[in-house]
């Protein structure tokens, strides 16, 4: 009776392994191609509503209109491919919730998003616009997006949008009015699923990087030349990075890092609060007339952001990091807003604070000097960035 039992237990067993193993295998599937959508490099425009869009390496796709990939779509975007843009903020590319972008460039033949115009210029084009389920802070579950108006936020803090691997996003940024632009990549309430890596937005008319929200990891980005700020934070973005570098073009370009909280809620939940480890940021130099520049500061913290940094290189600012409001200073006391190991080079204050009254706080806790490398080189091009990257 026993070996009877045995026998029979080890059979469903093995056919649980069976059922098990099959229904993986159909869940690694690829989703089908679009039924719906079909590419066309001439006129690359339109929604993509189901299946997966392969674009082909060896076309170069203009991009006419507005490419929104939806709930249950996926767009692949393999190594070596070329869009250009050529109208404006009609031409962007928008990834809604539940739909996922998968750019596999490499670093010998990266995805490259450009201008398609003669003469090149920020602002161009608009640029990748990506909305996930993760939290948000506003105050609402979720909020419509300031550009391709796109639901974003939710509860899913592991939500996945897809990857984006060895990819350069050159002159975006394009402006619906003087307070409304696009970024070279703008995450609203992307989750941690999303798998970042080896970015680049270069010469955009607003921020590289912008963060609304939600808790993607980065690793390797870079960006250089970017007209507002070169990585900027808001709405309780949490996130894991490393290895960034920024660099600002002179006459061109305002901070770093602009760092928040939320706008309108100092004390909004869930806080803001990242760690990047392996920071270099490049400034137009400590003497630049501050009529070109709104602020010439290599870190800006505010309106109740936390987050630690680790390993910073700051290079040509004439200030170093900057603290501003009660809230956020007050995470410089209890240390859930530092960076360790800062190194300076050419910068004349390193630290500056300044309550929401307007005085002056002594913030110098924020910063431990030392020895910096920084993204992984100093000022100098880091070995990651080989091949890909350009404008250093």
């Amino acid at each position: 009776m026993k070996n009877s039992f045995l026998k029979l237990f080890g059979l469903f067993t093995m056919s649980a392994a069976v059922l098990t193993s099959c229904t993986k295998s159909e869940d690694d599937e690829p989703t089908p191609p679009s039924s719906s959508f079909v590419a066309d490099a001439n006129n690359f425009q339109g929604n993509i509503n189901d299946g997966t869009v392969t674009l082909n390496a060896s076309s170069v796709y203009k991009l006419t209109g507005k490419i929104q990939v939806n709930a249950g779509a996926t767009l692949i975007i393999p190594a070596g491919t070329r869009i250009e843009g050529t109208n404006g903020t009609s031409s962007y590319i928008a990834v809604a919730q539940g739909g996922k972008i998968n750019v596999l460039g490499t670093a010998a033949n990266p995805v490259v998003f450009t201008s398609g115009k003669a003469t090149k210029a920020a602002g161009d084009w608009g640029g990748l616009v990506i909305c996930g389920k993760a939290p948000i802070n506003i105050g609402s579950v979720t909020a419509q997006s300031e550009v391709a108006d796109l639901t974003y936020g939710g509860t899913i803090a592991n939500d996945n949008s897809g990857t984006i691997q060895y990819l350069r996003i050159e002159y975006a940024g394009a402006a619906f009015n003087a307070t409304k632009e696009f970024n070279g990549l703008s995450f609203f309430g992307v989750g941690s699923g999303t798998i970042v890596e080896n970015v680049q937005p270069l010469h955009g008319a607003d921020d590289g990087f912008e963060f609304f929200g939600g808790t993607v990891n980065t690793s390797n980005l870079v960006a250089i030349g970017n007209e507002d700020d070169q990585f900027d934070w808001t709405e309780g973005w949490n996130g894991t990075n490393t290895n960034w570098y920024g660099k600002l073009d002179f006459g061109k370009g305002n901070r770093g890092i602009e760092a928040d909280n939320y706008e309108f809620n100092f004390d909004a939940t869930p806080t803001s609060n990242p760690t990047i480890t392996n920071l270099t940021l490049i400034g137009p130099g400590s003497a630049a007339d501050t009529n070109i520049y709104t602020e010439n500061q290599a870190i800006k913290l505010r309106r109740g952001t936390k987050g630690i940094f680790t390993n910073v290189f700051l290079k040509d600012f004439k200030t170093g990091i900057d603290v501003e409001h009660d809230q956020t200073i007050s995470y410089v006391a209890n240390a859930t807003l530092k960076a360790t190991t800062v190194g300076y080079d050419g910068v004349t204050t390193p630290t500056k604070g300044k309550k929401t009254d307007g005085t002056s706080a002594d913030v110098t806790a924020v910063a431990t000097e030392g020895t910096a490398t920084g993204a992984g080189n100093g000022a100098a091009a880091p070995s990651w960035a080989t091949q890909w990257a350009v404008g250093f």
